[in-house]
């Protein structure tokens, strides 16, 4: 066998080990994003019945709390951004990591200071790699995000937006995340958690138009929108990284059966190549054979004389 048929059996052997990997993590994503997709529909509509309650009471009261007042004068933001925390997910991490740094620019432009929490190591290296503040991180549970890890994740940021700013409160509350539309769609945004825009939220849960009943409130509405606040964060954020883990198991299948197909036509291509290259050496032999015969006959013909 010649030196370039041996590369090409090489790099066929290389290319098929490395198809049978990527087709695995391509199965698997699959059955990951399936589950996933089941959680997501069943938080969301606890997260939005929670929201509907929270403008009920904001909408419904002259109270002044930080889940629904204005700040005069918002001088510092707070900016929670969802990666994973593995790769091989094509554009799933950057498109986030982008949208983050988009509405970071946008928030300093009008003045305020911007502290920023990650969850998943892929953000993390991102920033740490650039020497870029980080006020809190977590990492290890993108992967199947539980409610316990939401409340951890929110425990900081309620406690940030219940302080003044001279103290290190925030302001503002926004968080950036990867919402799944399809199993080919995913896209990266970003939304204001705090204070509720209840107008907007209002005019969502008005049924076509319907003018929302009125409410009383025991023991009063500070209360209940204090019990509610910590309710609130959690059940968003929860959803929310719901959402990133479809939508990142989904962004690896993708990128998994790309990977895939793309294998397939390499190796069809170094199979081609091969075959010529071993066409080539039959050809090459068959002429050393006929030109050795030749020589024979024309040694054995000079001897006969």
């Amino acid at each position: 066998m010649g030196a370039q048929l041996r590369v090409y059996k090489r790099r066929i052997r290389s290319v098929s080990a490395t198809k049978k990997i990527t087709k695995a993590m391509e199965m698997i994503a699959a059955s990951r994003v399936v589950k996933a997709q089941r959680k997501v529909a069943a938080s969301t509509p606890y997260a939005n019945e929670l929201t509907r309650a929270v403008t009920a009471v904001g909408t419904g009261s002259n109270t002044k709390h930080p889940l629904t007042t204005e700040a005069e004068n918002p001088t510092r933001a707070a900016v929670l951004l969802l990666t994973s925390d593995r790769g091989l997910a094509g554009a799933f991490n950057s498109n986030a990591i982008k949208t983050a740094e988009q509405l970071t620019e946008r928030l300093e432009r009008d003045g305020k200071q911007v502290d920023t929490y990650i969850v998943g190591r892929r953000g993390v290296a991102h920033y740490n790699f650039r020497e870029r503040k980080i006020a809190e991180s977590w990492t290890g549970f993108t992967d199947e995000p539980t409610y316990a890890n939401a409340k951890k994740v929110a425990a900081p940021l309620i406690e940030a937006i219940e302080k003044e700013t001279a103290d290190g409160g925030v302001d503002e509350l926004h968080i950036v995340f990867t919402e799944f539309v399809s199993m080919m769609t995913q896209t990266a945004l970003d939304a204001r958690l705090l204070p509720l825009r209840l107008e907007e939220v209002a005019e969502e849960a008005r049924p076509q138009g319907e003018i929302l009943p009125l409410y009383d409130f025991e023991p009063s509405a500070e209360d209940v929108l204090d019990a509610l606040l910590p309710r609130y964060v959690e059940s968003r954020i929860y959803n929310a990284l719901l959402q990133s883990a479809a939508s990142k198991h989904a962004a690896t299948r993708r990128a998994m059966k790309s990977a895939t197909d793309n294998a397939g036509e390499l190796i069809e291509t170094l199979t081609r190549l091969a075959n010529q290259a071993r066409q080539a050496e039959i050809t090459q032999e068959i002429s050393e054979i006929v030109g050795g015969a030749s020589a024979l006959a024309d040694a054995t013909a000079g001897s006969d004389r």
